[in-house]
């Protein structure tokens, strides 16, 4: 077991994932995605409370597609990725959480080094379940992957993010312009 964190295991240390492990917490299961998955998280992506941090618009079925396919591509192609997360108390759908590589066309480039995301479907905001979520994703990077910054990017609206952001050991580098929108640059700093 993991030090402050009852009940977590993170298993033995490797980087060579070809699917996302199981983690259980308190309250959710991060485990792999399914085609199954795919209609609730689009629903869960046509949320206003959602898909306002990424634009007026929700994404569209195709996009919400390919996200879910790079979700699993990432394990085979990085030895890490996300999770969909699952409530215990009801077994739904209700987030996702962990780390992946986009690319993006930001400077300074994120290079190698995984960027970590989370989405939570609108109910659960404000519950701590992205903390939870969050928190088990990172024990699992620093149990399995070299020592390495971890980046994010957050809307500068999006103060529940930015919040949870910091107390995950984010720092704010700046701000900028990705794809025409301000944008919250954060990086935490590598656990060794």
């Amino acid at each position: 077991m993991t030090e402050g964190h009852p009940g977590f295991d993170p298993g033995p240390r490797t980087s060579s994932f070809h699917s996302a492990p199981t983690i259980e917490t308190e309250q959710l299961t991060l485990r792999a995605w399914t085609k199954a998955d795919f209609q609730p998280w689009y629903a869960i992506m046509q949320q206003p409370e959602v898909h306002r941090h990424f634009g007026p618009d929700p994404i569209g079925l195709e996009e919400c597609w390919r996200r879910l396919s790079a979700a699993v591509g990432g394990w085979q192609l990085l030895g890490f990725g996300t999770w969909a997360v699952e409530r215990k108390a009801d077994g739904n759908l209700v987030g996702n959480v962990g780390l992946f590589n986009a690319w993006r066309d930001l400077k300074p480039e994120f290079g190698e080094e995984p960027e970590m995301g989370w989405i939570f479907a609108a109910e659960t905001h404000g519950q701590g379940l992205a903390l939870e979520a969050c928190r088990a994703a990172l024990i699992w990077a620093e149990s399995h992957l070299d020592s390495t910054p971890i980046w994010a990017i957050i809307a500068p609206e999006n103060e529940p993010s930015l919040k949870l952001a910091a107390k995950l050991g984010f720092e704010t580098l700046h701000e900028t312009a990705y794809h025409g929108e301000p944008t919250v640059v954060l990086r935490r700093p590598s656990w060794r």
